[in-house]
C-alpha cells in the first residue's frame, strides 16, 4: 500500500496464529539485525504468555528483511527507506490483533516475568485508561530517574547474559510515576482514540512525551512504571545514526510548554508512584519561562 505521503508500506500477517496472545509488541528496527534477533529471542524465551510480535523493518539492507520473512510466527511491515519511529509504529500497529499495544526498542532484552508483571498490573487497574512502562536496566548512568544501573555489557559483543539473568532482580526500586519511554503499553482502544504516534515528530525525537501529552488530554491519569517488570537496554542504537528533528521546539509550539515542564509537573516522572495523577501545580516563574520560550519558538 502507499499512503498520501508517498511512503510505500508492505505488510505480512502470519498465518500461524497462536491462541491466547496477550500483547501486540511493536518493534521498529533499522538495519539492526543482531539486536533485533536478541530482542525477539528474549521475548520468546522469557515471557510467561504468548504475544503477537510485529516488527517494522526500515530499509532492511543488513539482512533483517530477509530474516524476518523466514520467521513464520512474526508479523511485519516494511518500508524501503527509513521512515522513522512514528510512521513505523503506526504501520505496525495496523496489524495489532490483541487488546494491548506495547512499544519496544529493538536494542532491548526482556528479563524473566517482564510481561507477567505488566499484565497483573493491568488486571489490577481494571479499566483501559492507563499508560504503563517496564523499567529499563542500563549499563551507563545517564541521570535517568526511571532507570536502574547494572553493567552487563554496553553492546551485543560484550553482553553478559548469564550475569544479567543472575542479577536483574538485585537493584531495588519502587514503582515510579511518569510512564513515557518504551517499553510501554496502552489499551488498543486508547491508542486508536489518540491516533497513535504523531508523524509531525518524525523521525521521532520528543514523540514519546508528545504521545503521553495526547493521553493526558484524553483523560489518562495512570502513568505508572513497574519496577518488577525489567528489560536490559543497550542504549539508542538507531538514534545515534539518524538525522534528528528539532523535537524540543516542536513540542513547545504544539503544547505551549516544554517537555521538561510536562514530565516534571504533570507526570512527576521518576517520583515514587502514589496513584493516579492530579492536575499539576506549576510555579508562576515556570509558567513565565514557558511563555517566553513559546514566544521565542513562534518567532523563529
Amino acid at each position: 500500500m502507499t499512503d498520501l505521503t508517498g511512503i510505500s508500506i508492505q505488510k505480512r500477517q502470519s498465518k500461524l496464529r497462536q491462541e491466547n496472545q496477550v500483547f501486540s509488541i511493536l518493534i521498529p528496527s533499522w538495519n539492526n539485525l543482531a539486536y533485533l534477533q536478541l530482542c525477539i529471542e528474549s521475548i520468546q524465551r522469557n515471557s510467561q504468555f504468548y504475544h503477537q510480535i510485529i516488527v517494522h523493518i526500515n530499509e532492511g539492507t543488513d539482512g533483517s528483511l530477509d530474516w524476518v520473512k523466514t520467521q513464520a510466527n512474526i508479523d511485519f511491515t516494511y518500508s524501503e527507506r527509513n521512515i522513522g519511529i512514528c510512521y513505523a509504529l503506526n504501520a505496525a500497529a495496523s496489524l495489532a490483533r490483541t487488546d494491548y499495544v506495547l512499544y519496544m526498542n529493538d536494542d532491548m532484552y526482556t528479563c524473566p516475568n517482564w510481561d507477567k508483571e505488566l499484565y497483573e498490573t493491568i488486571l489490577s487497574i481494571g479499566h483501559p485508561y492507563f499508560f504503563i512502562s517496564a523499567t529499563a536496566i542500563e549499563p551507563v548512568d545517564t541521570n535517568n530517574p526511571c532507570a536502574l544501573i547494572l553493567d552487563c555489557g554496553k553492546n551485543i559483543e560484550s553482553f553478559r547474559e548469564h550475569q544479567l539473568l543472575e542479577q536483574y532482580t538485585w537493584p531495588r526500586m519502587e514503582d515510579w510515576s511518569g510512564s513515557t519511554w518504551p517499553p510501554n503499553i496502552v489499551h488498543k482502544q486508547i491508542w486508536d482514540l489518540v491516533g497513535g504516534y504523531s508523524i509531525e515528530f518524525s523521525p521521532g525525537m520528543y514523540s514519546d512525551p508528545d504521545f503521553s501529552m495526547k493521553l493526558w488530554n484524553a483523560g489518562i491519569r495512570q502513568f505508572r512504571g513497574i519496577s518488577r517488570s525489567r528489560v536490559y537496554h543497550f542504549g539508542s542504537r538507531s538514534v545515534k545514526r539518524v538525522r534528528k528533528n528539532n523535537g524540543y521546539f516542536q513540542f513547545i509550539e504544539k503544547w505551549g510548554i516544554t517537555s521538561d515542564t510536562f514530565t516534571r509537573y504533570y507526570l512527576k516522572r521518576g517520583q515514587t508512584y502514589q496513584g493516579p495523577l492530579t492536575d499539576p501545580k506549576i510555579p508562576a516563574t515556570t509558567w513565565m519561562k514557558n511563555f517566553i520560550k513559546r514566544i521565542h519558538t513562534l518567532s523563529r
